[in-house]
């Protein structure tokens, strides 16, 4: 599977109420080795919009105010769900998650810019 297979795709809780839809993902590099290796940390899901974050990084310091003012509006409610919480992948446009997953904030952390 491609990331673009998952992006705009439908996510649903476990009971089937319905959160939003994928609009990006969250990498991590590991190892020391040239290139790392990427490991898939989560989904980004906004309740409002199938836009993505048009190329910006989630942090206000990478984008003209203008553009951070939009994307804030468009993705405002936007939040991490862990790879871990993804219960499975519909070929439908669906993705279903765990019970009891967690919303995490979709922002970077400064470690993580």
């Amino acid at each position: 599977m491609i990331l673009s297979d998952v992006l705009g795709h439908e996510v649903r809780e476990a009971d089937g109420t319905r959160v939003g839809r994928i609009i990006d993902a969250r990498f991590r590099l590991e190892g020391g080795g040239t290139p790392s290796q990427a490991r898939l940390v989560g989904f980004i899901v906004s309740p409002r919009s199938a836009a993505s974050f048009l190329g910006y990084e989630r942090t206000v310091a990478s984008r003209p105010v203008i553009v951070d003012r939009i994307l804030r509006f468009m993705h405002r409610g936007s939040f991490l769900v862990r790879w871990e919480d993804v219960a499975r992948i519909e070929s439908a446009g669906r993705v279903l998650l765990r019970e009891g997953y967690e919303r995490l904030p979709s922002e970077l952390a400064p470690d993580e810019r």
